[in-house]
């Protein structure tokens, strides 16, 4: 079959249908798009019964709904479930968007919406590659289930629950996901680990009120102090944290990752260049790549405290409060290093001030062995269309369902991810290169059928 023909003939029709996916606010961080999620639900339902799916439903969970269909006529051939998600990250600060994010625009050959590239459009392309066969063979050699979710971007709480009430239902072989990126324009890239996360905010108290710093100054502790003074005890100068017990569950990389992670053949010039950067800081021993991919990290991602307005106000403030996250690798556990820092924090506290820390997110980090056959042939699917047999990676990221997927399906997951780094997502100008919307169609379809 010429699918390259078909889905060229298709083509202004299929990026209508995504136009109108696009226009959809489905902001599940925000209460009041809560009728845009639905819409938006509903939308996916009726894109695979469209698609020829069975059994499509909208399933309600505690929070978002989560869309389900299936196409199961091939008995003792593989099954695959496609997860996707059909929520989208917030869009301020929306004055930096060339064009409204809901409002999709086609410029230079890239399509620009939020959702466009995380996650709607690369969704989308599943849909459509299955559909494609169906219209084009009349019958799949492999069986097909989608799970679509709303709840991604909020770090999907209501789907673990879901997963465990419907195994049945959603039994696989493997689990198929695009929601990563090529390495480059043309340089494919099969993620085969993600980075867990924990998440902790970090509040120091010293005095019951703030205080006049001529009177007190030097006399008492000030909670801004105490606070950067804890925080500059988690790093040593080379970059490794030194909070006891932290790197347990981290593996050495051996002489054969440093050789992956090699081939990558990542410019830290030129990335020093465009962020504008003297020099790159991390981990000692470490490439870029490296740190970002396969070690694990703890990073201050925001501090504040005091007087924040113009001027000077000479105060001692009687609180500060910081926020970490780690991206955690390996068999790191969330909880035992949320609470390894705790311990390390209350350890270093100043004299006098008090501690608080609260723990938020979680999520266990994800790895897979590329020498799968499911994953060996996506390489060669990727090479087929591409011209250049795809790379083996790890994502700095997280994306925490995919470890809850695996390991509750007992399926490997398949990540083949058709966006690029620079795409902006989770930022203003979100845009998708519609180069690799065309591309990633036809590799959907050769991988699909090669199975």
């Amino acid at each position: 079959m010429d699918y390259q023909a078909y889905f060229a003939n298709h083509r202004e029709e299929h990026l209508k249908e995504l136009d109108e996916l696009l226009r959809i606010p489905s902001i599940s961080a925000l209460s009041e798009h809560k009728g845009d999620i639905i819409q938006a639900a509903d939308w996916m339902a009726e894109a695979l019964r469209r698609a020829g799916m069975e059994e499509v439903e909208v399933h309600p969970t505690a929070g978002h709904p989560v869309v389900y269909g299936e196409y199961v006529h091939a008995p003792g051939k593989p099954t695959v479930l496609v997860y996707g998600h059909y929520d989208v990250q917030p869009v301020d600060p929306l004055e930096l968007w060339e064009t409204p994010p809901f409002e999709p625009s086609i410029r230079n050959g890239k399509l620009y919406a939020r959702g466009a590239t995380d996650d709607k459009g690369q969704v989308f392309m599943h849909i459509k590659a299955v559909e494609a066969l169906l219209k084009q063979e009349k019958e799949l050699p492999f069986n097909i289930k989608f799970c679509i979710e709303g709840e991604e971007e909020i770090t999907s709480p209501s789907l673990p629950a879901f997963l465990e009430a419907h195994q049945d239902k959603l039994a696989a072989d493997l689990v198929l996901i695009s929601d990563t990126a090529l390495l480059a324009p043309g340089k494919p890239a099969i993620c085969v680990g993600l980075r867990g996360l924990c998440a902790l905010e970090v509040a120091v108290y010293t005095a019951n009120t703030d205080l006049h710093s001529g009177t007190f100054g030097g006399g008492v502790p000030n909670a801004l102090h105490a606070l950067v003074s804890l925080l500059g005890s988690l790093h040593d100068e080379q970059g490794r944290v030194t909070v006891e017990g932290f790197y347990e569950g981290v593996e050495e990389l051996t002489p054969e990752v440093h050789e992956e992670f090699a081939k990558q053949q990542f410019d830290e010039e030129k990335l020093k260049r465009d962020l504008g950067l003297d020099a790159l800081f991390g981990e000692a021993g470490y490439s870029f790549v490296e740190r970002t991919g396969a070690r694990p990290t703890l990073e201050l991602n925001g501090i504040y405290g005091g007087f924040q307005g113009e001027g000077t106000k000479t105060v001692l403030p009687k609180e500060a409060h910081a926020k970490i996250t780690c991206r955690l690798v390996g068999d790191q556990d969330p909880q035992a290093t949320i609470d390894r820092i705790e311990r390390h924090l209350n350890q270093h506290l100043q004299a006098g001030a008090k501690l608080k820390v609260t723990a938020t997110e979680k999520a266990r980090a994800f790895t897979s062995s590329p020498d799968h056959p499911y994953l060996q042939k996506a390489a060669d699917a990727y090479e087929s269309v591409y011209g250049t047999r795809a790379l083996f990676t790890k994502d700095g990221g997280s994306i925490p369902i995919v470890e809850t997927l695996s390991r509750v399906l007992s399926a490997p997951a398949v990540m083949m991810g058709f966006g690029l780094p620079d795409e902006n997502l989770h930022a203003p100008n979100e845009h998708f290169n519609l180069e690799n919307f065309d591309k990633g169609l036809l590799t959907l379809v050769h991988y699909l059928k090669s199975l």
